[in-house]
């Protein structure tokens, strides 16, 4: 919501800060009564009260908790209700029962008092919350009655007990081992998409409907899957959508930007890229004392200068984090007015962008930088295959103006310099396949394919790359706030457990060394004319530490870089919006104008200067939720593709060995498949945990990571992703001829594994699928 003209205030009314600042130092629930009460108003001084603290509501300074009390915005009320979420020890973690703040919802340790383990997971309490340190931690007032976890799932109909007709609920979790039957399917239907709630435990759990999604099979929406099961939010409200059509109504001139629309500036983008951040320019430098050196521009959409500091469409921005992209749809980080209208770089048109301009020497090394906002005209937007294709034959595209072509020499020839760099600075190279679903017109699957990876991309890498170090560096000259991107080196646990994985191979690796990229990079290059290649990069991979936003700078492992922050794509990137505020702000790039009914400034807000930290935290939860919602769906797709190929035989490569069994994926498609070890044979199996292998009992048989083996697809389930197998060999419904082991379950280091696939006993919880 816009901000209306500020009210006159009566005299003795506090300001804003006074009561803000006393609703954090309170230790309890605080609302009118106790704000009116502390700064001793009466009368008409409490109805200006009233309106004042609407005014800070819908500022977005405080948010009202249940029980009309007040809270800083985007933080937690001091009174709530925790759910627990977690038991490690003697710790006991929960998160807020309803959140909707910013961000993923904080994690508070809560301080038990009394009997310690009173409190389990699942269990709801009423807390008095304290900020302590860079988090929380929840004092218990009440233990409250116990709210049932939900779960998203699809209606089907079979039988039950006695071959009685039921309604179940299939869990859309590949994880989830059972079905439960449904007690209440309020206004969905059977095959209908539902957000339900479960109770009772073991095989009296029930389901009861509460929310109907929709029809999952629908043409284009196997995503909604997972914008359901990760809360994505994926609705724009009212007042954002506002203020992104008065953002994109702004003027554009070139009072105090760099005019560079004479310059044939391009975007080199994915052939389905549906927004355009960035784009290109490079020549070769005239001056003598940088011979054989370059200058480019790395021109990228100017978002700060729509989307202003703590106004409606930056905390929906930063509530996003990013943009989440499956192959049916985009969900947005910013409204489509902005992030497929104004903000997207596109040929042809007047643009507002943050340009940085570089000086490159000859062996590929930045010398210097400098950023402007400027307005650009692209020449071209070029899918990554035409550029290729177009460099490669040195003919044109029809329709290109005559300085395209030149432009794309100049950018590999600059690029040839930029991969000197890099081949020296040694960043880890790890060139795994990445998995491509194309959709005919109807929304079907046409093709699933491993995309190809081509030289135009790794050229826009590179670019972005020194760009990305630019403005990390730029910011630390003018010591500025740095939201950097962070990367650090694998713990010496993960490092154990690779040497170890290695040791299967008869490879050997010495943790007393120093660990570079460039360690791993000799290590890729031993086996590269092994077909198990693959298997040792998703090892190393496993060994690295997860990358994240913060200001702290711990530098960047992977690519062997000091400093580095995300710059290039502020479209899709909060992290990157902070970026381009902090230049703003650093190198006095304030565009005239005062904008009507929007924020003035253009540069870092309050939020996000006295909260970079939680931000960065943020952020980093919100974008490890993207990919594993884009994971996910990628997977529902191949199960969809393969769901007309049941019954036959595939090409697969083991890619995990569990007790229970061993996962496979599909050789080109991906897609985990489980192959149950009741499956396997007639003979007993143990599980090496060390050598990550199902050994039979006679050693007649064994099963690892990387072995390729051909197997038949018995099951693919779109809903969860879930692939099933069974050797081609099995007789049908497997083997299943032998009763369970019930004595030792170890032997000679080794998990003795039973009939049904795990040590010990499995308790049954709804229907077995």
């Amino acid at each position: 919501m816009a901000k209306g003209p500020k009210r006159p205030q009566p005299a003795g009314l506090p300001t804003s800060e006074q009561i803000l600042r006393f609703i954090q130092d309170s230790p309890g629930a605080v609302g009118k009564r106790e704000i009116a009460k502390h700064f001793g108003l009466h009368g008409a001084d409490k109805i200006a009260l009233k309106a004042l603290l609407k005014d800070m509501t819908d500022e977005g300074l405080v948010d009202m908790a249940p029980g009309r009390a007040f809270h800083k915005h985007g933080g937690l009320p001091r009174v709530t209700v925790l759910r627990v979420a977690a038991v490690e020890g003697d710790a006991v973690w929960a998160v807020p029962d309803r959140w909707e703040g910013s961000g993923p919802a904080p994690r508070l340790r809560v301080m038990e008092k009394g009997r310690k383990g009173a409190l389990g997971i699942g269990d709801r309490v009423l807390a008095r919350t304290e900020e302590r340190g860079s988090g929380h931690v929840a004092h218990p007032m009440k233990k409250l009655q116990a709210g049932g976890e939900t779960i998203i799932g699809v209606l089907v109909a079979d039988t039950g007990p006695g071959g009685k007709p039921m309604t179940w609920l299939r869990p859309a979790d590949k994880r989830a081992r059972f079905d439960f039957a449904v007690a209440d399917m309020g206004d969905a239907s059977i095959g209908d998409l539902v957000r339900a709630e479960l109770s009772g435990r073991g095989p009296a759990t029930k389901a009861r409907v509460i929310d109907r999604i929709g029809d999952p099979f629908a043409p284009r929406s196997l995503s909604m899957i997972a914008i359901a099961k990760h809360e994505i939010p994926h609705i724009f409200g009212e007042d954002v959508l506002v203020e992104a059509e008065r953002a994109a109504k702004l003027p554009l001139t070139p009072d105090g930007r760099e005019d560079l629309r004479d310059l044939p500036i391009v975007a080199i983008d994915p052939i389905d890229a549906r927004d355009h951040d960035d784009a290109v320019w490079a020549i070769p430098d005239e001056d003598a004392k940088n011979k054989g050196g370059w200058r480019a521009i790395v021109a990228i959409a100017d978002v700060s200068y729509y989307v202003r500091p703590d106004g409606a469409l930056d905390r929906e921005a930063r509530r996003r984090g990013n943009s989440v992209y499956f192959p049916d749809q985009v969900v947005p980080m910013l409204p489509e007015t902005l992030s497929a209208g104004v903000c997207s770089l596109k040929a042809g048109q007047d643009r507002a962008a943050m340009a940085c301009h570089l000086v490159i020497d000859k062996q590929g090394k930045v010398t210097s930088w400098r950023f402007t906002r400027a307005l650009v005209r692209l020449r071209a937007n070029i899918a990554y295959e035409r550029a290729q294709a177009a460099y490669d034959a040195d003919v044109p595209d029809e329709g290109w103006d005559a300085d395209v072509l030149p432009a794309l020499r100049n950018l590999w020839g600059c690029w040839a310099s930029l991969a000197k760099a890099r081949a020296a600075r040694g960043p880890l190279d790890l060139d795994l396949p990445e998995r491509q679903v194309i959709l005919d017109e109807a929304g079907g699957i046409a093709e699933i394919r491993v995309r190809e990876r081509l030289d135009s991309m790794r050229l826009i890498e590179d670019y972005m790359i020194a760009a990305n170090v630019a403005a990390a560096k730029a910011l630390e000259a003018k010591k500025s706030p740095v939201m950097y991107r962070i990367h650090e080196p694998p713990s010496r646990e993960k490092l154990v457990s690779l040497k170890d994985y290695l040791e299967t191979f008869g490879q050997s690796f010495a943790l007393g060394q120093v660990i570079t990229p460039a360690v791993f990079n000799r290590l890729i290059d031993g086996f590269s004319d092994d077909d198990r290649l693959a298997e040792i990069m998703q090892a190393i991979l496993r060994s690295q530490t997860q990358a994240y936003y913060g200001p702290a700078n711990a530098g960047h492992f992977g690519l062997a870089l000091g400093s580095y922050a995300h710059f290039t794509s502020p479209i899709r990137r909060y992290a990157d919006l902070i970026v381009h505020r902090a230049l703003v702000d650093s190198y006095r790039l304030e565009v005239p104008g005062k904008p009507k009914g929007l924020p003035e400034r253009t540069g870092l807000g309050e939020a996000d200067r006295k909260g970079l930290s939680r931000i960065g935290e943020a952020i980093s939860a919100l974008e490890r939720r993207a990919m594993e919602a884009e994971r996910e769906t990628i997977d529902r797709y191949v199960a969809a593709y393969l769901a007309t190929k049941t019954g036959e035989i595939v090409s697969a490569r083991i890619t995990g060995v569990q007790p229970f069994g061993f996962f496979a994926t599909v050789d080109g498609l991906g897609g985990d498949g489980l192959m149950p070890v009741s499956t396997l044979g007639s003979e007993r199996f143990f599980y090496d945990e060390a050598a990550r292998t199902l050994d039979s009992e006679h050693g007649r048989v064994s099963y690892s990571v990387g072995q390729r083996l051909d197997v038949r697809l018995m099951d693919a389930n779109p809903i969860s992703g879930a692939l099933r197998f069974e050797l081609p060999d099995a007789p049908e419904g497997g083997f299943r001829n032998r009763p369970p082991r019930r004595d030792g379950l170890k032997k000679a280091g080794k998990h003795m594994v039973g009939k049904r696939g795990r040590p010990g006993n499995i308790r049954h919880q709804g229907k077995r699928r």
